[in-house]
């Protein structure tokens, strides 16, 4: 359930939902979904599904890492990328095949160090985790010139958009839990922050305080 043939028809189920992006299917091709996961999971690994991990967490469905992946890198690279929410490290593993560095916050400490092991069997050393309450970011590494976030806040932290560079791009879900939820960009620029709809999505909530274990 873990082979290349397996994962190749993930990738033409990603292509026949939208997404163009060849650098973003070549690296969620190349990247082992299935070590994100509890061994009893491992075989649905490269379904385009979410998945548990824990704490009432899920593993991202591949289209919607693939989505927000591209849509973080559409108008061009990204050197310094705020990711709010590590959950299991896939999407931050993604992200560190593709950018110069990542900055990951994540509030549950054992979420949090299954994934500093996973980004480290995989040779990522771009990568810096934080353990702490997502929504506040991390404003003393920033600006950040990107911000993708893996849990909807109901509103959108003022915080995160003031750690955004000028010319940056935040890519987050927004709404209620259990109810409607949309996927959103928001672009800082010189004039102030452009809005723009995408699609409706379905995240976790994003969620004040820290987990210790």
């Amino acid at each position: 359930m873990t082979s290349q043939r397996t994962r190749d028809r993930l990738i033409e189920r990603l292509t026949e939902q939208g997404i163009t992006d060849k650098a973003v299917l070549n690296v969620i091709r190349g990247t082992p979904r299935h070590i994100f996961l509890d061994e009893a999971l491992s075989h649905r690994a490269y379904e385009d599904s979410s998945l548990p991990i824990g704490f009432q967490q899920t593993l991202s469905q591949p289209y919607i890492v693939a989505r927000m992946t591209e849509l973080l890198l559409a108008n061009g690279p990204r050197t310094r990328v705020l990711e709010v929410g590590t959950g299991s490290g896939y999407q931050t593993a993604i992200l560190a095949q593709m950018v110069e560095r990542v900055f990951s916050v994540e509030r549950i400490r054992p979420l949090q160090e299954k994934a500093r092991q996973r980004l480290r069997q995989l040779g990522l050393h771009n990568v810096h985790l934080r353990h702490a309450d997502g929504g506040m970011g991390w404003s003393d590494r920033g600006p950040f010139d990107a911000i993708l976030s893996a849990a909807a806040p109901e509103v959108v932290p003022a915080e995160l958009l003031e750690q955004l560079a000028v010319g940056g791009r935040l890519v987050i879900p927004v709404g209620p839990v259990g109810k409607q939820q949309s996927l959103y960009v928001y672009d800082k620029t010189e004039d102030g922050i452009q809005e723009q709809l995408i699609e409706p999505v379905l995240f976790v909530p994003m969620v004040a305080g820290v987990v210790v274990a």
